[in-house]
């Protein structure tokens, strides 16, 4: 392996001691700072089981992992000696919202780090604070009971007589070109299907048994008969995907053949959860207060709020308590904001989303979701702009179609087309992969030179789900939070630190690569080519940088 193929976008201080700056807070190094290690060697090994559930937080120099440093700057810059025994340093509490689809505000690793709204009284059905909104304890639910959604653009073509000409064209085109790859992928699964049907039953006139066991199957691979071995050999092809049984595989065809028809018949044109479960119009802006404080969706198992709950104890899940996993940060609180169904989010929700959080004390906000469509894109614009007229820093997640948005414009982002900001408040993550090397940007992810400002760990994440579990999951949507952990640590011990700075410091700190990495059609580009910081964020190097500010 090259060993000239790491470098730090900084050198760490070369002294220890106390380092003061204007951020408002002191960190005592205690061990020597991150060198260049471009002169290192770096192992490669497996991870182990503990370093898979944490690799997000580990250290590419001491464990050979592209993580963020995270527990190495913990040990060495966070821990200090109070009355002879070691103590992590706290900082200033910080709000983070987490504008996602709603958290599991009870569950065992993240009861502690909620946001709980001092200024109303829980339950006696007034607005206690005057904010608009009724027994906002926790945040708010701007869904009220929706968990299924329409994409959005099946929405605009729907209500195409309410929106702009370019907007439902842009739409229309991609609808059409859905319909038609659903007729195609129509005729697939029914061959596919009709293929599992002739398998079935010949395995069950094999067996005598039309429940046959994996034992029959493997019988039937010896026989001498050309049909039955086919049929052993193609059921097992379809085992080996990840099927339990010909009756699943069967079950899941029809499913798909069943959505495909729904698509190609308009079906999906013909709902409008929104109107007949909420009542209210997403495309006019002062409808008054929508929504309930039920933070984690109507469903009382949860199952909807899995994608916020995950994202949530990657920024805060309590650190060192025994249980599943450790957040990002010490010192955060999640205000829970659920505005993302299981299908596209409304303008108007997340507009009204980060209006809320900038307005009721957040310093973070985390956005892990996208679009290509925006029926009203200025409504978030507006509120990405407010947002940083009140300090607030937005961490958004950069998609998972390994697209170049550079070309591609995805929503929310805070360009007013391509390569225009309109703020310095917001920042996008695309993700990172666990193995140091041409393949660490995950092949999922979507990158660009202007539209993507740092990559995180985004791959088999570790973090907490509904009903007290924990659970791996991947996408941009879990790099965005990781980095929205650092904002919240870095803003936490240097509470005078603006939004922009820690922007700044989070993209200047960053580890850099002279490696090309493989992006998700294969082709090799640089760092420098797929962000506009051409940096991976680091903890460590952000809370020394941020303590030279």
């Amino acid at each position: 392996m090259n060993k000239n193929f790491l470098k730090y976008a900084f050198i760490a201080v070369a002294s220890t001691g106390m380092l003061v700056g204007c951020g408002g807070s002191s960190l005592n190094i205690a061990s020597p700072p991150i060198e260049n290690i471009d002169q290192q060697p770096l192992k490669v090994a497996e991870l182990s089981e503990t370093q898979a559930k944490n690799w997000k937080d580990l250290d590419l120099v001491m464990d050979t992992v592209p993580g963020m440093s995270v527990d190495r700057a913990y040990n060495e810059l966070l821990t200090t000696m109070v009355n002879g025994k070691e103590t992590v340093r706290k900082g200033e509490p910080v709000i983070v919202a987490i504008i996602d689809s709603g958290v599991d505000i009870d569950h065992e690793d993240l009861d502690g780090v909620i946001w709980t709204n001092e200024d109303e009284i829980p339950g006696n059905g007034i607005d206690d604070d005057n904010n608009g909104y009724i027994d906002d304890i926790h945040g708010w639910n701007f869904l009220g009971d929706i968990v299924d959604e329409n994409l959005e653009y099946e929405r605009i073509v729907r209500d195409k007589a309410k929106l702009p000409a370019d907007v439902v064209a842009k739409a229309q085109k991609e609808y059409d070109e859905k319909v038609a790859e659903a007729g195609q992928t129509k005729m697939v699964y029914e061959q596919i299907l009709q293929q599992i049907n002739q398998v079935d039953a010949t395995l069950e006139q094999f067996s005598g048994n039309d429940d046959y066991t994996e034992e029959d199957i493997e019988k039937a691979a010896k026989s001498d008969d050309p049909q039955v071995q086919q049929a052993a050999a193609t059921i097992k092809a379809y085992m080996s995907q990840g099927l339990e049984s010909a009756d699943q595989a069967k079950e899941e065809l029809t499913k798909l053949i069943n959505d495909a028809t729904s698509l190609m018949n308009g079906d999906k044109l013909k709902t409008n959860y929104r109107r007949d479960i909420l009542g209210d119009d997403p495309y006019v802006w002062d409808t008054g207060v929508y929504g309930n404080n039920e933070y984690s969706g109507p469903d009382p198992k949860k199952a909807d709020a899995f994608h916020g709950t995950h994202v949530a104890g990657i920024v805060a899940a309590e650190r060192n308590n025994g249980l599943g996993v450790n957040g990002v940060a010490n010192n955060a609180q999640i205000m829970v904001l659920r505005a993302v169904s299981q299908a596209d989010e409304y303008d108007k929700d997340v507009a009204k989303a980060i209006r809320y959080a900038a307005d009721n004390g957040a310093k973070v906000i985390n956005t892990s979701f996208g679009k290509y469509h925006s029926p009203n894109p200025e409504w978030v614009w507006d509120a990405i702009k407010y947002a940083a007229s009140k300090d607030v820093l937005i961490v958004n997640a950069a998609g998972n179609e390994s697209l170049d948005t550079d070309s591609t414009q995805v929503y929310p982002q805070d360009q007013e087309g391509i390569g225009s900001n309109i703020s310095d408040n917001f920042l996008t993550v695309g993700a990172l992969a666990p193995t140091y090397g041409p393949k660490m940007v995950a092949n999922f992810s979507n990158y660009g030179k202007s539209s993507v400002d740092v990559f995180a760990p985004g791959v088999a994440v570790y973090s907490t789900a509904p009903l007290n579990e924990y659970r791996n999951a991947g996408g941009t949507s879990m790099a965005s939070p990781a980095v929205a952990g650092v904002a919240a640590v870095i803003r936490s011990q240097f509470p005078k630190l603006t939004a922009a700075q820690t922007k700044q410091i989070i993209m200047d700190s960053g580890l850099t690569t002279s490696i090309d990495v493989v992006l998700g059609d294969e082709s090799k580009k640089s760092f420098n080519q797929i962000t506009s910081s051409g940096k991976m964020a680091n903890l460590y190097n952000a809370l020394v940088l941020a303590s030279k500010m």
